[in-house]
């Protein structure tokens, strides 16, 4: 039976140890009978961790990378797992290594899986060896560095500019790009239904991909209304949220106020906004820094946000 309502989050070791054991505990010690002395090793406390939590905050995955750069400890609880919970937590330790600046990383696979992880680019190295009568194969993966942008230091803030109407879709592609590039780490977004056309423009998912790998922790945090819409179509955007899975977090509206919801917008954490008061229509405003219009905008987010939840349909399938 699928399940949906997960998300994966950095853990805090000290804070969320005994979420971790009891993931790790009933993955390795008790379903694949490693001991606890195999399980437990001395570098844990220094490894970067990574959570997986159903929607009332139980755990329910667990993934680890380590200072020089092996991934382990990737475990999925037997009710979680083929719902692309195990891909996700590996997908968000790769791109950990990657901003890091690994020229490469390491993991030791269950022989089942080993066609899994080839098929990510992963390449088995040496012999196959036993670990408390499990088979285990030791992989590796080159990862191309990230092309950082140097940010500009921050400056103080800048006077408001006054709103600009805009009146077609073209209009919009620029000051979206604008926003997207001026924001430090944090980009709200409510749209009806991704907006293929818009969030789907080539020059418009590089900013985004731009701000992923160049923001530090920075999130897009998007609400759709309408994914139904989105079904067996290819979306740029959330092909970039696959990759990027730590970078985007999707929900959707459960209250029908929210859902009835007619507008459209984009804010920054920089007082930039765009704003179409029916969403079907690209005819709007838009400011690259009117701080009192884009906080209404973003307190009003922020309520929706809260009451929404997390959307899983766009994430990658996989383990």
């Amino acid at each position: 039976m699928k399940q949906f309502n997960y998300r994966i989050e950095p853990a805090d070791y000290k804070v969320d140890l005994d979420d971790l054991r009891a993931v790790r505990d009933s993955v390795f010690i008790i379903d694949q009978h490693i001991s606890p002395k195999s399980e437990q090793d001395d570098i844990d406390s220094d490894c970067y961790h990574v959570i997986a939590r159903d929607n009332s905050h139980h755990p329910i995955g667990t993934g680890r990378l380590s200072p020089k750069g092996q991934i382990s400890q990737i475990g999925v609880l037997d009710e979680w797992r083929n719902q692309g919970v195990g891909q996700s937590l590996l997908r968000t330790l790769i791109e950990r290594a990657q901003k890091q600046g690994l020229a490469e990383i390491i993991l030791e696979t269950p022989m089942n899986l080993n066609d899994f992880f080839q098929k990510l680019g992963f390449k088995a190295t040496g012999d196959r060896f036993s670990l408390d009568s499990n088979e285990f194969q030791r992989m590796n993966m080159p990862l191309a560095p990230l092309a950082e942008k140097k940010r500009p230091l921050v400056k103080p803030r800048e006077a408001s500019v006054p709103t600009q109407q805009l009146d077609n879709l073209e209009a919009y592609i620029d000051p979206t790009i604008r926003l997207i590039t001026q924001a430090r780490r944090q980009i709200c977004i409510y749209t009806r239904d991704l907006e293929h056309e818009l969030y789907g423009a080539k020059d418009v998912v590089e900013a985004f991909k731009q701000f992923a790998i160049n923001s530090h922790d920075g999130c897009v945090q998007i609400i759709v209304q309408d994914t139904v819409s989105t079904h067996g179509k290819t979306h740029a955007l959330i092909d970039l949220a696959q990759r990027l899975p730590s970078s985007f977090q999707f929900r959707i509206p459960i209250e029908l106020k929210d859902q009835q919801y007619s507008s459209a917008f984009l804010i920054n954490d920089r007082d930039g906004y765009l704003f179409r008061l029916i969403a079907e229509r690209y005819q709007g405003q838009w400011s690259p820094n009117l701080a009192a219009r884009k906080r209404q905008i973003y307190e009003e987010f922020e309520r929706i946000w809260q009451r929404c939840l997390p959307c899983t349909e766009f994430r990658a399938l996989g383990i």
